[in-house]
């Protein structure tokens, strides 16, 4: 079968799909959402199992997409989960799933039959008292028991995501990369970015990728890794002489835009041709209105057609997206 590929005009191509599977989360991350939730999507503006297949399918077999991530929201509270990711590994692609791991203790050997090859998990702080002040909820016993089912279960490498957060675990980066490289995961900080539902995101209080770096060179050797980075988003660098590594993911800081290629699609049926784009393009419509495979291709082809260069952020006139994080997924 002939493929288009998703080129925008600045001459990128998208092979990763990044594919949110609901917008709700059990946790209430302060970076992200308010203690009292959200407003969730109305259930039949969602996807099904189906439409989230069927559309995967076109990004595989019409479009060139190499790779597949399952996001949120969280994902592991989509009850049709294991089904989506078997029935995508069905395709060839490699599938990767990003959880805050609440969930994982019971359904990672469920997902690595299924054919998931790797998980992301995020975790901003290995102290209790850390995680429940910056998640709202005490579950960090949850999210460890959850790390060693998916290290079990051969979900590797197991990648841990983390944020700092000025006066609340930015103290505990040395910490956190001690831990994870004693248990064998792939740490990456990652700048706090603005796609919080609050709109509290403030530059002069984000920690950022010099000041990481910084921290943790106080207890540890880095330097850069050989391995290229290509269209990866962290700049990673070994500790110690290796092999063990840390990535640092400075979006704001030091963007990446101009190797990009990532293209997201919404719980909600809507291609998102940039992590911070203001617009987006209606695939469920269109499938629910009849359109071919075909059509739906051309829409999604138009969609990436249009990115910008970049997110923007350092522009004065740049607009945070009206939808946070957890509608969009990461």
């Amino acid at each position: 079968m002939q493929t288009t590929p998703l080129a925008d005009r600045f001459g990128r191509i998208a092979t990763d799909l990044r594919v949110s599977l609901t917008d709700r989360c059990n946790l209430r991350c302060e970076y992200c959402m308010p203690a009292e939730g959200l407003d969730w999507l109305p259930t039949d503006d969602v996807l099904t199992d189906d439409e989230v297949v069927r559309l995967v399918t076109i990004g595989v077999e019409h479009l060139g997409i190499r790779e597949v991530r399952f996001t949120g929201g969280e994902p592991l509270i989509r009850r049709g989960l294991v089904g989506i990711v078997e029935r995508t590994h069905a395709l060839g692609v490699e599938t990767s799933l990003t959880t805050n791991g609440l969930g994982l203790e019971r359904t990672a050997a469920a997902l690595a039959a299924a054919g998931l090859d790797r998980v992301n998990v995020s975790i901003d702080s290995i102290r209790p008292e850390t995680f429940a002040a910056v998640t709202r909820r005490d579950r960090l016993h949850d999210v460890v028991a959850g790390l060693r089912a998916a290290h079990a279960a051969g979900l590797g490498p197991v990648k841990l995501n983390a944020v700092l957060l000025r006066g609340v675990n930015d103290d505990q980066a040395p910490e956190l990369l001690r831990w994870a490289v004693e248990h064998g995961y792939q740490l990456r900080f990652i700048e706090q970015m603005p796609l919080d539902a609050q709109h509290g995101w403030s530059r002069t209080e984000m920690v950022t990728a010099d000041e990481i770096q910084r921290l943790l060179e106080k207890e540890f050797t880095l330097e850069p890794a050989e391995e290229p980075r290509g269209s990866a988003p962290a700049e990673l660098f070994t500790v110690d002489g290796g092999p063990a590594t840390v990535g640092i993911i400075a979006s704001v800081s030091r963007p990446f835009c101009g190797d990009c290629d990532r293209v997201r699609l919404t719980a909600d049926g809507q291609v998102r041709n940039c992590l911070f784009a203001r617009e987006e393009s209606d695939l469920r419509g269109a499938m629910r209105s009849g359109a071919s495979d075909e059509e739906v291709a051309d829409r999604w082809v138009t969609a990436m057609a249009g990115k910008r260069a970049g997110h923007g952020i350092d522009d004065p006139t740049f607009l945070q997206p009206d939808r946070p994080m957890s509608a969009i997924g990461g």
